[in-house]
């Protein structure tokens, strides 16, 4: 029997409540899902891929799912997005859907990677009404201004964006000082 491999590729700078519903989502879709984390420098990541990847990393025993970490891997990525799926073996792309102009954006993308592979379908998955205006950059927007993340991000999350803004503040006054 074949086993449905999935991918779900973002930057997760950081990973967000909606990130995580997608992923338990995705879950029943595929049998096993590989969360790509791009290396995405140009964006100016918050946090480095190998911090972004330890993240996620340990977001996965808290989904609630009981078989999560045995059909989950996290890997980081630099590549054309289909060559990382086909390096994987993946046969799905997964990706959420928060809005029409999301929307917009991944139509184009999904029809630009049918045309590098026909073999990888792209799968969306509409986000949850309560995680729909949740977005990575709006929670570091919100916590680079001193504002509560807790109900965007897990704990854990909400922990490392804390240490990032207040040690950023520190540089800051010692530059000032």
């Amino acid at each position: 029997m074949s086993r449905r491999v999935g991918i779900y590729p973002g930057t997760f700078d950081p990973i967000t409540n909606g990130h995580t519903d997608i992923i338990r989502r995705a879950l029943h879709v595929v049998d096993r899902l590989v969360i790509g984390v791009a290396r995405n420098d140009g964006k100016g990541p918050l946090f480095s891929t190998d911090e972004r990847v330890a993240i996620v990393r340990e977001e996965i025993p808290f989904l609630g799912e009981p078989d999560a970490a045995e059909r989950i891997e996290v890997r980081p990525f630099s590549s054309l997005l289909m060559s990382f799926a086909e390096s994987v073996e993946a046969g799905v792309i997964i990706r959420g859907l928060r809005a029409v102009s999301d929307f917009e954006y991944e139509f184009q993308m999904a029809g630009m990677n049918a045309r590098l592979n026909p073999r990888i379908e792209t799968v969306f998955l509409m986000a949850s009404d309560r995680f729909q205006f949740i977005s990575s950059r709006f929670v570091k927007e919100i916590g680079m201004l001193g504002g509560d993340v807790s109900h965007f991000v897990s704990p854990r999350v909400t922990t490392r964006l804390v240490e990032r803004f207040n040690g950023a503040q520190v540089q800051q006054r010692r530059r000032r000082g």
